[in-house]
């Protein structure tokens, strides 16, 4: 797929654009570590509006439809933002708007802690995501400006956290929220102060690159490995990531906002445990998401993406059939699969494209917001119309559209030519 590119017009855009971020050979896993807990400590902010729902379906008698609009106006927001966020940063670095960020999803979790009405919730969701929006570029930023040649193990601890915090969503939503209704949903401020003290700490380190970053970059831009490959290969290879993210976070959407009703029309499971097996799942991801990426470095990305998304295929197809044991850990095996490949996704796009690693986040993580949002939109109309079991029988086969990995081109192999 890779060798028939001799003649093909070479990827050099006309109007320069800035360079990656100077990046040395050391890895620096204070900053990696600290960049990783606070991504965990803003998607558990995030992971407490899906864990909420059954609160607020019965709270204010909300269907499932309305429920996947919360989180349509959530993803949404932030799916819209981060690629204009992460676009803005690449050219001017904003250290201090990672704290803004943390700061807005403060104010979110305390709207939502009061809202009393579903235009109320609809804000609080708008105000969380578009935190998370201005977080998650900026955040990605600095794991690769820490990564040293480590890039694959830096996305997975980045990411890692970032699970973890999903993780945990549930979980404490089933511990405290559950049993103290919806105003203990204050008490997760803590969580977004800390995030706030560990982002401004983060934010000193990163200003204190700058001006080793600056003198450099244009330097550092011509050393970056290039792919060789046309604009078209390029473009076909990122639509075909764009797929793969689309099948893979379809299915996540299914599995975080409806798995706890699956669990409890399927099988009658009462909510606080079906709050602890999604806490299982997602807990799952958190391990796959720090596989991939060292793995990724050391065997190929694009054998990674495979082995994911198309990997995780029979074990999707056998939970629709399976008892209650059998589905929990089936969702053992789904989850540590399915999370393998982003880290992977991301590193490689990067690579497809060097010196815009901030806007290729933002469009990574942007168009993975934006899918899952539509997706529980949709999936919950559908679940109204049909069943939960109908929508889990349905998404179940979507990872077969890693067939499609099959296009990409071999950017490994490109960049040692």
């Amino acid at each position: 797929m890779s060798s028939d590119v001799a003649d093909a017009e070479p990827l050099n855009p006309v109007v320069p654009v800035p360079a990656a971020p100077a990046v040395g050979a050391r890895t620096v896993f204070p900053i990696l570590f600290a960049i990783s807990l606070s991504h965990g400590l803003n998607d558990t902010i995030q992971a407490l509006l899906p864990a909420l729902f059954p609160v607020l379906k019965n709270t204010l008698h909300l269907s499932f439809e309305e429920l996947g609009r919360i989180t349509l106006c959530f993803f949404a927001t932030s799916s819209v933002c981060q690629p204009l966020v992460g676009y803005i940063t690449d050219r001017r670095p904003m250290p201090r708007s990672l704290a803004v960020g943390m700061g807005l999803m403060l104010v979110g979790l305390l709207s939502l802690a009061v809202a009393g009405t579903y235009g109320h919730v609809l804000l609080a969701a708008v105000i969380i995501g578009l935190g998370s929006a201005i977080f998650h570029p900026e955040a990605s930023r600095v794991a690769y400006l820490a990564a040293g040649q480590r890039r694959g193990l830096a996305q997975s601890l980045f990411q890692l956290g970032g699970n973890a915090g999903s993780a945990l969503g549930p979980l404490g939503v089933a511990a405290v929220v559950v049993a103290r209704g919806q105003g203990s949903v204050a008490w997760f401020s803590l969580v977004a102060l800390l995030g706030l003290v560990v982002l401004w700490v983060v934010g000193n380190w990163q200003l204190r690159q700058l001006d080793r970053i600056r003198p450099k970059a244009s330097a550092a831009a011509g050393r970056e490995a290039k792919p060789g490959l046309s604009r078209a290969r390029v473009a076909g290879a990122l639509t075909v990531l764009a797929v793969l993210i689309f099948s893979k976070y379809v299915y996540m959407a299914s599995m975080t906002n409806y798995y706890v009703f699956y669990l409890n029309h399927r099988f009658g499971m009462e909510i606080p445990s079906a709050q602890v097996c999604l806490f299982v799942f997602l807990a799952a991801t958190a391990v796959g998401t720090m596989v991939g990426g060292p793995i990724g470095d050391r065997i190929g990305r694009k054998r990674v993406i495979w082995g994911s998304i198309l990997g995780v295929a029979p074990f999707t197809l056998a939970l629709p059939h399976a008892g209650v044991t059998g589905a929990v850990v089936l969702t053992v095996f789904i989850g540590i699969i399915i999370a393998s490949a982003f880290s992977a996704i991301v590193v490689y796009a990067q690579e497809l494209v060097p010196g815009k690693v901030g806007m290729i986040a933002g469009l990574f993580f942007g168009f993975a917001f934006g899918i899952a949002g539509i997706a529980a939109a949709v999936l919950g109309k559908l679940a109204d119309h049909t069943s939960i079991e109908h929508v889990f029988a349905l998404c179940a086969w979507l990872p077969l559209l890693g067939l499609l990995t099959v296009f990409l081109p071999d950017v490994e192999g490109q960049k040692q030519r």
